[in-house]
């Protein structure tokens, strides 16, 4: 990895998620997730309202099964953080399903902890 680029951290299931999506919606996601990686900020990636900041982000993407959505952060300087790889079910609307965004946020929770971690070399007590 070159200096520049954060590494990248998947929390929970959230590789093993994305694993389960279509080939194509991976490597788009894996493109996108790259460019945060470096800093950047890929065109797909939207703030994830409900967060206070945009320090989460979302990446949507279409094919013929549904919509998908990869959710992280950039909150942290340590790493990117994939907080939640899911397929959209419902059919109606735009908004994120309230059990995604409980997950997401005890996802950012351990996020926020293992930061703390890279950051100070240890754990928290």
């Amino acid at each position: 990895m070159p200096a520049n680029e954060k590494p990248l951290f998947w929390i929970g299931s959230s590789k093993k998620d994305l694993t389960e999506l279509p080939l194509d919606v991976r490597r788009f996601f894996g493109h996108a997730l790259h460019f945060a990686q470096r800093g950047d900020r890929h065109d797909a990636a939207k703030t994830l309202k409900g967060f206070g900041s945009a320090g989460v982000l979302e990446i949507l993407e279409d094919d013929a099964a549904g919509t998908y959505r990869a959710v992280y952060t950039v909150k942290f300087a340590e790493a990117v953080f994939v907080l939640h790889c899911f397929q959209k079910k419902s059919k109606h609307g735009i908004a994120t399903p309230k059990a995604d965004i409980e997950i997401i946020r005890a996802r950012l929770k351990v996020a926020e902890a293992l930061a703390w971690e890279l950051r100070h070399g240890k754990t928290q007590d």
